[in-house]
């Protein structure tokens, strides 16, 4: 018999099914034992029975996380036993054969089944396979998911190409001491820090790429939103106006993203006690600077030099709720001293046109225009104190023509975080790399 998913025994009451998943909860009264059966579409109750004896034999010996098959008939449940927000509860299987296709070894280091984990972040890292099981866990990936498919839509659907760069690198992208060295037979090589200079000669021959991959970054934080591998979510178009135009394109796939993770994942959202995500049609837009005056005035912050801290993100996010009722808000025209070389300076030297989008409290995307003329961009690198010897290849791109440019680095976890207010950035990754761990 061929496997039916549980999503689809709501419509088939009355009918012989083969049923295969994971022993969610398994209760035993005595004579009827009661298993509620998990797949990756929901979950369903089975009843077994004593007069089914070799079936009834395998639900004495299965315990939670069992993989098990089963063959029976679909029931209607009472009324009284259906649940309105599950389609699933409106029936149950009566099982007639069952098998254990594999078992646990050993105790498991907690029960899956429950809504909420009560253990702490190394013991879900720890037992990451484990803690993927769980519903609520599981639902942080569905909406991960969601947002992937959404960025990769939005692009597309205004002209970008999607494309995959080399992660190992001859020169470290934005200089520094913030990447991974590697041996790369008898050279050195980095693993990249971005994608940034294969996306710029995307520009000179696609004018609009965009890419969904991995981005390495060597640096010693134990912070709750930062790790030391993530997937960057980074575009790059040409043949712009201005930075302005940089920060549209951005500002119409996060409301895309926003608008699809509402409309497709509203389960999860109510299972996280997520009742709006406000992404107005146009995101605040202010210059960094006006920012610290805002932090200084409306809540007595004062910072050191012209740039601001994760409190001060917090802040300004707060303020742009209150004032604009939007969890967005573009922070513009930071420091040349805090952004890479390549970055187009403003018409007043010690700015950049650049930007930082700001999400419920967290920078979750750096952006902005780039330097297109090949003496301007060498001139940067040795400002930066970086030899041009060793930006070869990347001014390269520079000498066959190239037009005004730009783009974003978007960290695709931080997204997941902060729409579902999530405490940790690690719960957002799979399997997550920081300064500890390489494992599971």
């Amino acid at each position: 018999m061929k496997r039916t998913l549980i999503k689809e025994t709501a419509e088939l009451a009355g009918k012989q099914v083969k049923l295969s998943g994971w022993v969610n909860v398994r209760r035993d009264h005595g004579k009827l034992i009661f298993i509620d059966l998990r797949d990756r579409t929901g979950v369903i109750q089975m009843v077994i029975i004593p007069d089914k004896v070799e079936a009834y034999a395998a639900a004495k010996e299965a315990r939670s996380e069992f993989v098990i098959s089963v063959e029976g008939l679909i029931k209607e449940r009472p009324a009284s036993q259906v649940k309105a927000d599950d389609p699933n509860s409106k029936v149950e299987i009566e099982v007639e054969k069952m098998e254990i296709l594999s078992r646990v070894e050993g105790e498991l280091s907690f029960d899956p089944s429950k809504k909420d984990l009560d253990v702490n972040l190394p013991t879900l890292l720890d037992n990451r396979n484990l803690a993927l099981r769980n519903k609520k866990v599981n639902g942080i990936f569905l909406v991960y998911s969601q947002i992937l498919k959404s960025y990769a839509e939005a692009m597309r659907e205004s002209g970008f190409l999607e494309i995959k760069t080399p992660k190992i690198v001859s020169a470290a992208t934005e200089g520094g001491a913030n990447f991974f060295k590697i041996k790369y037979f008898k050279r050195d090589a980095f693993l990249a820090q971005s994608p940034q200079f294969y996306k710029q000669a995307g520009v000179g021959a696609f004018e609009r790429v965009f890419e969904i991959g991995s981005v390495f970054r060597a640096e010693q934080h134990f912070t709750s939103r930062h790790v030391n591998e993530y997937i960057g979510l980074d575009a790059e178009m040409g043949f712009i106006e201005n930075f302005s135009d940089i920060m549209d394109q951005l500002q119409q796939a996060m409301r895309r993203i926003m608008k699809d993770v509402e409309a497709n994942c509203a389960d999860i959202l109510k299972e996280y006690e997520i009742e709006e995500i406000a992404a107005p049609e146009q995101f605040p837009r202010i210059k960094l600077t006006e920012a610290l005056d805002i932090l200084k005035k409306e809540y007595k912050k004062e910072t050191e030099g012209i740039d601001i801290d994760p409190e001060g993100e917090r802040m300004i996010s707060e303020w742009a709720k209150k004032t604009y009722n939007s969890d967005f808000i573009f922070l513009t025209h930071y420091p040349v001293s805090v952004r890479p070389f390549y970055t187009m300076p403003s018409a007043d030297p010690q700015y950049t046109e650049s930007f930082d989008l700001i999400f419920k409290g967290v920078e979750i995307a750096t952006g902005g225009q780039r330097i297109h003329n090949y003496e301007q961009l060498v001139a940067s690198i040795k400002r930066h104190k970086l030899n041009p010897e060793d930006f070869t290849s990347y001014l390269d791109i520079f000498k066959i023509g190239m037009p005004a440019h730009g783009g974003w680095g978007l960290g695709s976890e931080r997204i997941v975080q902060k729409i579902l207010n999530i405490d940790s950035i690690k719960e957002a990754i799979l399997f997550p790399r920081d300064v500890k761990r390489l494992t599971p």
